[in-house]
């Protein structure tokens, strides 16, 4: 039997919002089997409690953004993907502000503080999410997709009229915790320099910086470091994308394929698959049944 699991201990970490550019404190707690992963927010009288699941996207401009009755928490996504990669199923997540906080633009911090943390595996089993039949959501000539796989494969695509971004534009991974934290969780997000003022102007991005976001101009990247990846550009897109489908509230057994998609339509992905239910079923897996095999077509590119 796969069992749930959830970490061993309780951990704190702090950093600055993305967008907000407020400095917010963070402390993941383990949580019972079942509970699924909950974000409680702290500075709020009572705490309100948001479930980390796709019914409580209330945004996806530039970030996921979960919210309930009015209660919001923004750019969860690196750090759903965290939990994911490392099979945590169950936690509580307190926060002292309306945003998880970027750290360095990827999952790696959040993995980092999940592992000093130590995971436990629970009595109960783990429930996956099997993919029955393919599901597409298009928008133009964005689209996004599942197909049947007994193993979550991720494949992704970008498209941007770049010097840069044009190079290494499309990834495939087998998904697992090993692949996840050497292959992915690196991966930081990336933003365009003309574009900063303008989002800044519109009240985004107000914590963007170097440290935490990888910046091109017209020509050449301007962090110093330069990438940690030759294709980090799309290994982030797949870590958007893990972090996106663990708002299942479970793990998937299927194929997931993106092609210039992003938070909007992953989530309408989601929302499509579930309102299907011939398309999908839970199931419980043995550890045998976990190890990737090859299934899965390549993507197109164009």
């Amino acid at each position: 039997m796969v069992a749930q699991r959830t970490l061993r201990n309780s951990i704190q970490g702090a950093g600055i919002g993305l967008h907000s550019g407020e400095k917010v404190a963070i402390t993941l707690h383990p949580a019972p089997e079942g509970t699924g992963i909950i974000f409680r927010r702290t500075d709020l009288p009572e705490q309100p409690e948001i479930p980390g699941w796709v019914d409580n996207v209330v945004d996806t401009t530039l970030c996921t953004t979960l919210g309930v009755n009015g209660i919001r928490v923004a750019t969860v996504e690196h750090l759903m993907a965290a939990f994911a990669g490392l099979g945590i199923d169950n936690a509580y997540v307190d926060l002292d502000g309306s945003e998880v906080p970027i750290m360095d633009g990827s999952a790696a911090p959040f993995v980092f503080l999940l592992q000093c943390a130590g995971v436990r595996e629970q009595e109960a089993p783990k429930r996956f999410i099997r993919v029955k039949k393919p599901v597409e959501v298009t928008d133009g000539d964005r689209r996004v997709s599942f197909e049947p796989n007994p193993f979550l494969r991720l494949q992704f695509t970008i498209d941007f009229d770049h010097p840069v971004l044009q190079d290494h534009n499309q990834v495939t991974v087998d998904f697992s915790e090993t692949s996840f934290t050497r292959e992915v969780s690196r991966a930081r997000t990336f933003g365009f320099a003309r574009d900063v003022e303008w989002l800044q102007k519109q009240g985004v991005a107000l914590g963007g910086n170097l440290d935490n976001a990888i910046v091109v101009d017209d020509h050449r990247i301007l962090n110093e470091e330069g990438l940690r990846y030759r294709d980090e550009f799309v290994r982030h897109k797949i870590l958007d994308s893990v972090g996106d489908l663990y708002l299942l509230g479970h793990p998937v057994l299927g194929c997931f394929r993106g092609y210039k998609s992003g938070h909007a339509l992953n989530s309408r992905l989601l929302r499509e698959m579930l309102a299907d239910s011939s398309a999908w079923e839970f199931v419980e897996r043995e550890e045998e049944a976990m190890e990737p095999r090859p299934f899965c077509d390549p993507l197109p590119s164009h």
